[in-house]
């Protein structure tokens, strides 16, 4: 199979997840069941209903979790300089706006776009893979063509 890239604190935040699922999540799913199967007739019970896809949800969760940290290699930016690689915070101009963005490379299990998380799949960062400071990039995206120039990058 093949490895999971991610950040350290994308790993972190993943075993957080898991170790929340296992001895907080599960536990009280549990427990709410076995309080909703004492209301008596199973097949009209919502509350154990409820309670048993709300379990199939985090046992469900936690198997992808567990699947996903045994293939994940942790990759650490601090480590790494040069050209922009998996890791890196990288700051560029649209060209035709010029509005700044920076957007740090991760994988697509810690990607959020909305705080800055950009996953190493994305049409952007493959464009950016490889690039180097005061590069221009073209970038085909859902909303068409955009030319961004590399004005930083950053492995802290």
């Amino acid at each position: 199979m093949e490895k999971i890239p991610m950040t350290p604190r994308g790993h972190s935040a993943l075993e957080k997840e898991l170790k929340q699922l296992k001895s907080v999540e599960r536990p009280a799913i549990i427990s709410a069941i076995a309080e909703a199967r004492e209301h008596g007739d199973l097949s009209e019970n919502a509350e154990y209903h409820s309670a048993r896809e709300k379990q199939s949800f985090i046992e469900g969760r936690i198997k992808e979790l567990e699947g996903v940290l045994a293939l994940a290699e942790v990759i650490d930016p601090a480590k790494l300089s040069g050209a922009i690689k998996f890791g890196a915070r990288v700051t560029v101009a649209d060209e035709d706006t010029d509005e700044e963005k920076t957007w740090q490379i991760v994988g697509e299990h810690e990607a959020d776009i909305e705080n800055g998380m950009l996953n190493i799949m994305s049409p952007i960062a493959r464009a950016l893979i490889g690039k180097e400071e005061g590069d221009s990039v073209e970038v085909r995206t859902p909303g068409g063509e955009r030319s961004y120039e590399i004005l930083r990058i950053d492995y802290s």
